[in-house]
C-alpha cells in the first residue's frame, strides 16, 4: 500500500476518499444510506475504516479509465449485468475464498470467482388491496393480458431492473415472444412511465393504476417511513412466476478490482459482507434476502409469504440483456400506451 500512496492520495482527492492506514476504498452504485449500517459494523469489529464513492454511471468506464492506478479495492453494485459488465471491462480478479464460497450459493456467484452475490430481490407485482383479488395475477405472462389494460404502471423500460425482467423473459421463451409480452405491457399501461418503483406503490395508492411491478425490498423501506407508509399499506405483493418457472430474482453483489491496492483488507471485507453479521444487517434494515444459508430474512418479509425462485442462471440474464435494452427501444416502451 505504502508505495501507491502518492498516486491514490492524488486520485482520492477528487472521489472525496481519503486515504489512512487499515482502509478500504469502495465504489458503489448503491445509495451510501444502504450500504453505511455496514460499513459502521466493519469497522466497528475490525477498525479497518471503509470510504465509499457513489458512482451512478460510468463506473466500469472510470475503472478502466484509472487503470493500475485506482484506488478502488471493491465495487458493490445491484444487478446481474452490472456486474458482468464489469467483469467484461477487464478491470476485477478472481478471488479464492473458500469462506465465499462456503457462505454463498454457486448460482449466486461467479463460475470464475470474479464477483459474488449479497443479497437477492424479487421482481413482483404490487397490487391495490382494494381492487384486485389474490390470484389475478399468477404469471408474468399474465400482465401482458388486455384484462388489465390502462391499468398497470410502470418505471421506465430501461431501467435496469426493468430490462433484467425482459431478459428473463428471452431467456425463457426467445426472442419473438419476449417483445410480444413488453409490447402487451405498454398496450396495458395506465401513463407514460415515470419515477422508480416507490412512485408505483404511489400512484396505486392514488387511483392512477391498479399494479405496477417492483422490487419486494422498496416495500420495508415504505413501510418504515412514516411519510410512505399509507402508501405501501394499499397495495399487496404477488410473486408471479414464469409460465414453467419461477419468480425472478436479481442480486447486488460485489467484486474485487485488478489494481486493488488493500487486497487483504477488501476480502476480508468481501468475507465479512457474507457472513452472518452482515446478512442479517441486510435483512433486517434493507427488507432484502440474505444469500447466506440458515441466514433469516426479517419478520416483516416473511410476513409477505414464501416463493419459488427461478432456476434459470443469472448469468443467463445478463447475456440476454442487449437484447432485451434493444426490444424496449424499439417498441419505445417509455412513449406509454
Amino acid at each position: 500500500m505504502s508505495l501507491r500512496l502518492p498516486v491514490l492520495a492524488a486520485l482520492l482527492a477528487g472521489s472525496a476518499l481519503p486515504v489512512l492506514a487499515e482502509e478500504i476504498n469502495v465504489y458503489s452504485h448503491r445509495q451510501p444510506e444502504l450500504i453505511q449500517p455496514l460499513v459502521d459494523a466493519f469497522t466497528a469489529e475490525t477498525g479497518i475504516k471503509v470510504n465509499v464513492a457513489f458512482v451512478d454511471k460510468g463506473m466500469a468506464e472510470r475503472l478502466v479509465a484509472e487503470g493500475d492506478r485506482s484506488p478502488a479495492d471493491l465495487v458493490m453494485t445491484v444487478d446481474i449485468a452490472r456486474l458482468t459488465q464489469i467483469v467484461d471491462a477487464g478491470v476485477t480478479q478472481a478471488v479464492d475464498s473458500a469462506t465465499l464460497r462456503a457462505n454463498i450459493p454457486a448460482e449466486l456467484r461467479d463460475t470464475g470467482d470474479r464477483w459474488f452475490g449479497l443479497t437477492s430481490r424479487a421482481r413482483v407485482v404490487y397490487a391495490a388491496r382494494d381492487r384486485v383479488a389474490p390470484g389475478d395475477v399468477t404469471t408474468y405472462e399474465d400482465l401482458a393480458d388486455p384484462k388489465w389494460r390502462g391499468r398497470i404502471c410502470a418505471r421506465s423500460g430501461t431501467n435496469d431492473y426493468n430490462v433484467a425482467l425482459l431478459a428473463a423473459v428471452i431467456a425463457h421463451k426467445g426472442e419473438a415472444a419476449a417483445k410480444a409480452w413488453a409490447e402487451g405491457i405498454k398496450a396495458n399501461l395506465a401513463r407514460k412511465p415515470a419515477g422508480g418503483d416507490r412512485d408505483q406503490v404511489k400512484a396505486i395508492a392514488a387511483g392512477e393504476c391498479d399494479i405496477a411491478i417492483g422490487n419486494t425490498y422498496y416495500i420495508g423501506q415504505m413501510l418504515n417511513n412514516p411519510e410512505e407508509k399509507a402508501a405501501a399499506e394499499a397495495i399487496r405483493i404477488d410473486f408471479p412466476v414464469f409460465e414453467g418457472g419461477g419468480t425472478h430474482l436479481n442480486v447486488s453483489g460485489v467484486a474485487m478490482t485488478k489494481a486493488a491496492p488493500n487486497k487483504a483488507e477488501a476480502l476480508q471485507f468481501m468475507e465479512w459482507l457474507s457472513g452472518d453479521a452482515a446478512q442479517q444487517i441486510y435483512a433486517e434494515t434493507n427488507y432484502e434476502f440474505p444469500v447466506k444459508p440458515g441466514v433469516a430474512r426479517s419478520a416483516l418479509v416473511e410476513g409477505w409469504g414464501s416463493f419459488t425462485p427461478d432456476t434459470v442462471p443469472l448469468t443467463d440474464v445478463a447475456a440476454a440483456r442487449p437484447a432485451a435494452l434493444k426490444i424496449m427501444e424499439e417498441i419505445d416502451f417509455d412513449a406509454g400506451a
